[in-house]
């Protein structure tokens, strides 16, 4: 099977590099284990919320020329300063492009609320998401809180006590439905999903909207967890045009309908533009001639052979196996690729869960054009995008998603470029 390009991992940065090359002419696949972290995600997607020294940041594009000089083996180091901002400043067109809206700037975060009603930055957020331009305040002073009884992943009272130390006053209602009885029997099935596949019908979804309607009759706003959407599109806008007031998700526990939502229009942009999307498939091998990788072998195809002019290796951190970790090394499994990590396995961690810890920012070695490593020397036509990479720490610095997103547009870009 002959492609100009092989995308093996199909989560953020594997479906934007994807997108990108397939509406620019290129015959791409993209090879898919399974779920990726977006089935986990918060609705937003950071850039960068602080330096590696952990000075917060609220200008990103002020603060990442100090992040060069903390972390030369940042991605964005590798990047640069000024396409760092030019790629950012594309990002939130091609999201919206690909039918992901979102709201956010790269020169200032805006704030997102956490599931436990804190805020915190990040950069760009999901339209039907509840946001605020300021740390400390909502943009409303009363606002319904709606929950449906039964479901244990959204914590009313968390948010209530929060939005009340900002000044907005919350009526808290707790909808039963009958609808949602036979899931409220076992306690295991009443998730997120499971909840926004019973509002995808109409007939109850026109059954909500109802009871929000006549219970928010003296708020300005409705919040209610991200339950709804997974399978029909602009459902908030039905529901916002329904009931004459804004009406804003928050993020529940895992999984997260949000994300999988984002996921689903990636993937079906993706392939409208072209592209071959193999879900449930692993790259487990791969052939290499000199400095070139020839052929891919998979799971499900055996000596059918995935053949490309160039090759992406997208398949994350330890979450979906882009690393594994062994009690004496770190190794990533298809190319057997340089990876950066300490040699002591006791310096990995520290014992206080809320320090920095190592091994986060131990990933795959590359070049400054993002080619992969290989006993110290670059590939020709492999490159490498996302989660896998070496030099950061997504979870502290917070930039995950950023690194993914710019990543995989600059490795794009640099594939078109040949």
């Amino acid at each position: 099977m002959k492609f100009d390009t092989v995308i093996i991992g199909g989560g953020l940065s594997g479906l934007i590099c994807g997108i990108y090359l397939s509406k620019r002419g290129q015959r791409c696949v993209i090879i898919s284990s399974g779920q990726s972290a977006l089935h986990f995600s918060s609705g937003s997607f950071d850039l960068l919320n602080a330096l590696p020294d952990g000075t917060g940041v609220n200008h990103p594009l002020e603060a990442v020329e100090e992040l060069i000089l903390q972390a030369p083996e940042h991605p964005y180091a590798k990047l640069g300063v000024e396409k760092f901002a030019t790629l950012a400043a594309k990002a939130k067109s091609f999201l919206e492009e690909a039918g992901v809206p979102v709201s956010g700037d790269e020169r200032k975060n805006h704030y997102r609320i956490t599931p436990m009603g804190t805020m915190k930055p990040t950069w760009l957020t999901l339209k039907e998401q509840l946001m605020s331009a300021e740390k400390d305040r909502l943009p409303w002073k009363k606002i319904a809180v709606f929950n449906v009884t039964g479901f244990l992943d959204f914590y009313t009272q968390f948010l209530v006590d929060e939005f009340c130390k900002m000044g907005t006053e919350c009526r808290v209602h707790l909808i039963h439905f009958p609808a949602l009885e036979n899931l409220r029997k076992n306690p295991t099935e009443m998730r997120s999903v499971n909840i926004a596949r019973v509002f995808d019908h109409p007939e109850n979804l026109d059954e909500l909207i109802r009871i929000l309607r006549e219970k928010s009759v003296d708020c300005e706003a409705v919040v209610l967890p991200a339950i709804l959407g997974l399978g029909r599109d602009n459902v908030l806008d039905y529901v916002q045009n329904e009931i004459k007031k804004p009406v804003r998700l928050v993020s529940t526990l895992p999984p997260s309908v949000p994300g999988i939502r984002a996921q689903q229009r990636l993937c079906r942009s993706f392939q409208q533009a072209g592209g071959v999307y193999m879900p449930g498939d692993t790259v487990l091998k791969a052939d290499r001639e000199g400095r070139r990788i020839t052929r891919l072998y998979s799971a499900d195809h055996g000596d059918i052979p995935f053949v490309g002019q160039q090759v992406v290796l997208a398949t994350g951190s330890y979450f979906s196996q882009g690393l594994i970790a062994e009690p004496d090394r770190i190794y990533e499994p298809v190319f057997d690729l340089d990876v950066s990590y300490l040699k002591d396995r006791e310096q990995w961690y520290r014992h206080n869960v809320f320090e920095v810890q190592p091994y986060q920012s131990f990933g795959v070695k590359t070049n400054t054009d993002f080619r992969g490593m290989y006993r110290g020397e670059p590939l020709d036509n492999l490159y490498v995008a996302g989660a896998v990479l070496e030099g950061y720490n997504a979870m502290k610095e917070g930039c995950g998603a950023g690194v993914s997103i710019l990543s995989a547009l600059y490795v794009a870009e640099r594939i078109l470029s040949k």
